[in-house]
This record gives structure tokens, C-alpha cells and sequence, in this order.
């Protein structure tokens, strides 16, 4: 309770006249169905990559100006290589609005980076709770598994990624099964 308060406290200070409370994430199943069909349909990597990218922007579009502006401050301190900063910031993005999937993606990101895999494989699944065809997830789910040295559950998991989006770039990392 402390800490949802001083999150809402600190919400006000930068955001005086926002509610304290996320609004629902937007649906866009049509537009989201209709991507995901164009992408399995694509027939080049310049399409596929295009379609991807569409869908990236739904997902890290976030519900209001309060997510958003925590959204884009924390991916500025991941670029900035800040990752303890940067985990701070997605976990006040994920206690504002727990039903966003990306701020869950995001943190599982951060917490790849800081080698904290068996967190980020936790947030990892959270994301396709609310997401499940969320490529990035999935795909994150097999480089988190292979960097615990589980390469074969790892190399199934990317193999479920690239049943979602076969134009990831991480399928340069599939391995035959007489590599195993």
C-alpha cells in the first residue's frame, strides 16, 4: 500500500490532472487478426519486417499519455544502458496499468539485460497471458531459455515464435535437431 501510494504520488507531481488509473487497453483484434494474417502471408522479408513493425507500434502504443510518457522514459534509460533505472520505471508502468502487455514485455527485456532470466521469463509469461501472439515474447522466451544453457527448450520455444512471425530476425539462431 506504502508504495501505490508514493506512485500515486509521484504520478501527481508530474501529472496533476491525471486519474490514477489506467484506462482499458484498446482492443484492435480486428486490426491485430488482419496483421498477423498479413505477416504469415508475407512473402518477402521487406513485407514481413513491414507488417511487424505495424503490429510493434499497436503494442507499444500505450492506453493514455501517463503509460506512454512512462513507456517512452523507460525505453530512453534502455538506451541509455540504465537497466536498474529502467526496470524501475516499467515496474511503475506495470503497477499504473497491469493489463498492458508491453510494459510487461519491456520489463522482461530490462530484466534479460540485467541477466535476471528467471524474472524475465515470469514477466515473459505474463505478456502472453494478455498477448499471446506477441512475437517479441515469445521469441525473448527462446533467447532467455538458450542464455540458461536450456538450448533445446529454447529451440522449441523458437520454433512456436517463428509459427507467429517467421520473419524474425531471430531465426538465424534455429539449430537442427542433430545439433541438440
Amino acid at each position: 500500500m506504502i508504495r501505490s501510494t508514493m506512485f500515486a504520488a509521484a504520478l501527481l507531481t508530474v501529472f496533476p490532472s491525471v486519474a490514477l488509473s489506467c484506462p482499458a487497453v484498446p482492443d484492435n483484434r480486428e486490426e491485430k487478426d488482419r496483421l498477423h494474417s498479413e505477416l504469415l502471408a508475407a512473402r518477402t522479408e521487406m513485407h514481413g519486417r513491414a507488417v511487424s513493425n505495424r503490429i510493434w507500434e499497436i503494442w507499444t502504443t500505450a492506453p493514455d499519455d501517463v503509460s506512454q510518457a512512462i513507456m517512452d522514459k523507460g525505453r530512453q534509460r534502455i538506451r541509455h544502458a540504465d537497466y536498474e533505472g529502467a526496470e524501475q520505471v516499467f515496474n511503475a508502468l506495470i503497477e499504473y496499468c497491469p493489463g498492458y502487455a508491453e510494459g510487461w514485455n519491456q520489463r522482461a527485456y530490462v530484466r534479460f539485460l540485467r541477466q535476471d532470466y528467471g524474472n524475465a521469463l515470469e514477466d515473459i509469461a505474463v505478456v502472453l497471458e494478455l498477448e499471446p501472439r506477441h512475437f517479441g515474447a515469445l521469441a525473448g522466451r527462446a533467447v532467455t531459455l538458450t542464455s540458461m544453457g536450456r538450448v533445446a527448450i529454447g529451440q522449441t520455444a523458437l520454433r512456436e515464435a517463428l509459427k507467429v512471425n517467421p520473419w524474425l530476425s531471430e531465426r538465424r539462431l534455429l539449430i537442427s535437431d542433430e545439433e541438440l
